[in-house]
């Protein structure tokens, strides 16, 4: 945050302007060489945005769109492959399964190298298939074999409602009860985040107990960046099988799946991924599992590719994470993806997430300028930032809370022209996604926070 600081105090002195000025945000923007991937994605005009107010705001102007962390923009390249699927069904039939660029029956194979480098692994551990919780439900089909003496499952309280009731049917269909099975890692009394030194702790105290450490790589509602690795080594420390649900941390944050000896992860490619809603899921097995993890559910999709129309019935099942496809994958949701692989085949996660932390430093800088807490203004409006400050410790999304009633500060950043993420019970969730967001959108978002909390105000007070 000091070296951000020092960055914003350098600009604004060459501009000879406040530290607070636009003139710093569209600086930054010109220097920013990531700026031009922004141009390969459809921006919402705020017009079309069901909510907004146009008695407020000017409709013709794109609308700030922080997010991204529930559902991504869509690639302008999306619409063009899946039409040519769609022509090549209409002119070719069934002949589409073994021709054209992306033929139906391999097509995601074509996209796993892509998606391996976001995720920092090797090609041949990761497979695109399914759903995200039907991933997580084959993965721990095959990773949790609870005994008597080792039956629990560590995992996040509040943990998204997906993993909570994944874990809990797992426990169940092992012959084991979720309140003495499932074990819940809180943060302490009066805090927002759970403290790394007390997550080691639980691992160290309770390993021997544990089957299965499932986490996730970033908490959905407090935007926390778990010390994967170190979590990773302390499961393994204690003999614990340990994943990840990376919905929130793909395409976010810096993976290093295979690195970090993570044992298995999935997540959805609809959010930091651009896949669109429903978008085709990843997993991940690590290969020093590739011999002895086998899935618990076959399906045809499993078998070679090379043996796999002999149709004899007799699997040759594919090693690793492969071996875990069960059918065919829709090739509709195989184009969205490939249009935004592509997008992050023109960068790195590195250099993603160097932006990722100016941008998001830079909404903090700006919210704790205008919104702290004034101990000489007491009934001033204020914002508090409950995800970590330190960089390391998040991804772009701040997750805030408000003095002021939320649904109706949600409700009047939407009337003009914020798209952002109101999470139960008192959560807004901001999303400056580097791919595709500016230092500008985060200026005017700031400035349009202004507008609502005032507005806000003037309701809570007649």
């Amino acid at each position: 945050m000091e070296r951000l600081q020092e960055m914003i105090m350098t600009v604004s002195q060459e501009l000879s302007c406040h530290t607070t000025s636009r003139r710093v945000a569209e600086h930054l923007d010109q220097h920013d060489d990531l700026s031009h991937l922004r141009q390969e994605f459809f921006i919402p005009k705020i017009s079309d945005l069901p909510p907004s107010d146009l008695s407020l705001v000017d409709g013709s102007e794109d609308c700030v769109y922080f997010v991204g962390n529930s559902l991504g923009l869509q690639p302008k390249s999306a619409k063009k492959y899946i039409d040519e699927e769609l022509e090549k069904w209409a002119k070719t039939g069934i002949h589409g399964h073994t021709e054209g660029s992306r033929p139906w029956a391999w097509a995601e194979e074509n996209l796993e190298s892509q998606m391996a480098m976001v995720v920092g692994a090797k090609p041949e551990e990761v497979a695109l298939m399914n759903g995200l919780t039907v991933n997580l439900h084959l993965l721990m089909l095959s990773f949790y074999n609870p005994t008597p003496k080792r039956h629990k499952i560590l995992l996040e309280d509040k943990a998204f409602p997906s993993d909570h009731y994944a874990v809990e049917s797992q426990i169940r269909l092992r012959g084991y009860i979720p309140a003495d099975s499932m074990l819940l890692i809180k943060p302490r009394q009066g805090e927002d985040t759970i403290r790394m030194e007390d997550m080691l702790s639980v691992i160290e105290r309770e390993g021997e107990v544990i089957a299965v450490i499932m986490l996730s790589g970033v908490q959905y509602y407090t935007g926390q960046f778990f010390d994967m690795q170190a979590i990773t080594k302390a499961g393994h420390g204690k003999g614990c099988f340990v994943g990840f649900d990376c919905a929130h941390a793909v395409g976010n944050v810096e993976l290093r799946l295979h690195d970090w000896n993570v044992d298995f992860a999935c997540w959805c490619s609809y959010k930091y991924v651009n896949s669109g809603a429903g978008g085709l899921a990843g997993a991940f097995i690590h290969e020093k599992h590739i011999y002895t993890i086998k899935p618990a559910l076959l399906g045809w999709w499993g078998h070679n590719l090379k043996t796999r129309f002999h149709m004899n019935n007799e699997m040759e099942l594919q090693s690793g994470v492969n071996g875990f496809r069960l059918s065919n994958q829709p090739i509709l949701l195989v184009c969205p993806l490939q249009a935004s692989l592509e997008i992050f085949n023109k960068t790195s996660m590195k250099d993603l997430r160097r932006k990722s932390v100016l941008l998001t430093g830079y909404l903090e800088f700006l919210i704790k300028h205008y919104y702290c807490k004034d101990e000489f203004q007491p009934d001033k409006p204020f914002v508090d930032i409950i995800t970590p400050s330190d960089p390391e410790q998040r991804g772009c999304q701040l997750s805030l809370s408000f003095s002021l009633p939320i649904k109706a500060v949600f409700k009047e950043l939407e009337r003009r022209g914020i798209a952002c993420d109101l999470r139960e019970p008192n959560i807004l969730r901001i999303a400056p996604v580097p791919l595709y967001n500016t230092f500008t959108d985060v200026h005017r978002f700031i400035t349009v926070l202004g507008s609502a909390l005032s507005a806000t105000e003037k309701l809570h007070c007649s």
